[in-house]
Formats: structure tokens, C-alpha cells, sequence
């Protein structure tokens, strides 16, 4: 009886965490779209950024018939994994970007008081539902990049093609939570934090076989993109790494993206707990 007792409180409790996490997404949805012709403009001006990503690869393209060994439709086809896992994870977990300013104001001490999460209160907090139209470009880039490119469908690869951009989408909201953590000891780290978060979006867009040296090494291969976009891409098209790595590599993004979360939550909570309120 008592455990059953328990556990009905449990479900209590849950549900009603869920209902508050619920209310504080419908009053960011009513906050911004309360002005209409400002939102849909934000949503039409926030699609920028994401088409001069593909507009810049058909500038290259209009110069030359290869980029670091492939084609503009094998291209295509990592700039639509790269750009849409991306736009997501900017939507659903970029915001978090703000912690700077929330630990230096003092707003993440009326966070930790609350009864919630930390971390999905600040996802939640001024979610930039703007942002929905780039994410919906994104995914509609990949779209028409693996419709025209020469890919051989088997089921495999339809379940790929699934799973790579999802499991980008946990990668770089782990990149984006871990980047952010550095402000509990570092609060101007802004920076630094968006070189890694904006400039892996920049890295994953291009094959790998562009970069040299040890920046392809650092980027690549020690913080991980290489695993975004690239590989899955091989496995897609069914090529062979330039690079001379083995095939397997091009299933491995889902791995690859739970590591990049467990050490992202890793991150998180050190921070929380080595977090002493404004002034520490």
C-alpha cells in the first residue's frame, strides 16, 4: 500500500511538472506572436542565415566542379544534415546561449528556487519560436539534397538518413549546453562559446576533406563534427572516405551523439553545483 501510495504521488508530481513546463511554453507562444506582422516578420528574416549557407555553396560550385572531392549533389547532401540538425538544436537549445547574462543578473538564482528543472526552464524561457523557419528550411534543404543526389535506397540507409539528423540534433545541443556551462566559472565566455556552437555549424556544412592539419584533427575528429554530417553523408552516397577510414563510421553519429550528451549533463551539473549565486 505504501509503495503504491508512492508511486501515485510520483505521477502526481510528474504531472505536475509537466503541466507547469506546459504553461511556461504557451506564454512564450502567446508572448511572441502577440504582435503578428512582427513575428511572421522575424520568421521570414530569420530564414538568412541558413539560405546564404546553401547560396554560398552554389557561389563555389559556379567556380569550380569539385569541392574537396565531390560533387555539388553529394555536397548538397552534408550541407542538408549539417544545416538542418542545426536549426533545431538553434530552436530547441539555443537560447540556453544566454546563461552569461542569467548568471550575471541573478535570474538563474530565481531558477534554482523554483520547484522545475534548471535546464529545461532555461530552454523554455524565451524559446525562440522565430527560429521555426529556419529549422523548417533546413530540414526541407535536406529533403531535396538526398531526393537529387545519387543514392542507392536500402532500408539501412532510410533509417539513416532518420537517425543522423536527430542524433545532430542532440550533438549540437549538447555543444550549445557544455559551451554554455563555462560561464558558471568563466560569465564573459560568450565568445568563446559561440566559436565552437557557430563555428562547428560553418565546419559541418563543407566536406571534412576541405580542412588540413590539425584544425581537421581538432574539429573533426577530437570535438566530433565530423560525425554530424560528413560520414553520414559517405554512408548515404555509399562512398568511400578519402581519408581512407573505414565505412563503419558513417553509422556511428547516434553513438557519437549520447556520448556528446552524457558529457554535456556531465558539464551541467558540475556547473550547477559549483554555482554560489550573483557575485561568486
Amino acid at each position: 500500500m505504501a509503495e503504491a501510495g508512492a508511486g501515485r504521488t510520483a505521477v502526481r508530481r510528474g504531472g505536475g511538472r509537466l503541466t507547469a513546463y506546459r504553461a511556461l511554453l504557451g506564454a512564450q507562444a502567446r508572448s511572441q506572436t502577440a504582435y503578428r506582422v512582427s513575428f511572421v516578420v522575424d520568421l521570414v528574416g530569420n530564414v538568412g542565415s541558413t539560405v546564404f549557407d546553401v547560396v554560398t555553396v552554389l557561389v563555389i560550385f559556379g567556380v569550380t566542379r569539385e569541392l574537396g572531392g565531390f560533387t555539388l549533389r553529394e555536397t548538397l547532401v552534408v550541407v542538408g544534415l549539417a544545416t538542418s540538425a542545426f536549426a533545431v538544436a538553434d530552436l530547441l537549445v539555443g537560447n540556453i546561449e544566454r546563461l552569461p547574462r542569467y548568471v550575471r543578473t541573478g535570474l538563474f538564482d530565481a531558477v534554482l528556487v523554483r520547484p522545475l528543472g534548471a535546464l529545461p526552464q532555461l530552454l523554455l524561457m524565451d524559446l525562440p519560436l522565430r527560429k521555426v523557419s529556419r529549422a523548417v528550411f533546413g530540414v526541407a534543404v535536406l529533403v531535396v539534397a538526398v531526393g537529387s543526389a545519387p543514392i542507392d535506397w536500402t532500408p539501412a540507409r532510410l533509417l539513416l538518413v532518420v537517425l543522423a539528423p536527430a542524433a545532430g540534433v542532440v550533438f549540437f545541443g549538447s555543444i550549445f549546453v557544455a559551451t554554455a556551462t563555462v560561464s558558471f566559472w568563466w560569465v564573459d565566455s560568450g565568445e568563446l562559446a559561440n566559436s565552437v556552437t557557430y563555428g562547428g555549424r560553418d565546419f559541418t556544412a563543407y566536406p571534412v576533406t576541405v580542412y588540413g592539419g590539425w584544425f581537421r584533427t581538432l574539429f573533426a575528429y577530437g570535438l566530433g563534427f565530423a560525425f554530424v554530417s560528413y560520414h553520414p553523408a559517405l554512408a548515404l552516397l555509399g562512398r568511400a572516405d578519402p581519408l581512407g577510414l573505414p565505412a563503419f563510421l558513417g553509422w556511428v553519429s547516434p553513438a557519437v551523439a549520447l556520448v556528446a550528451a552524457a558529457l554535456a549533463a556531465a558539464a551541467w551539473r558540475t556547473g550547477v553545483r559549483h554555482y554560489r549565486s550573483t557575485g561568486s
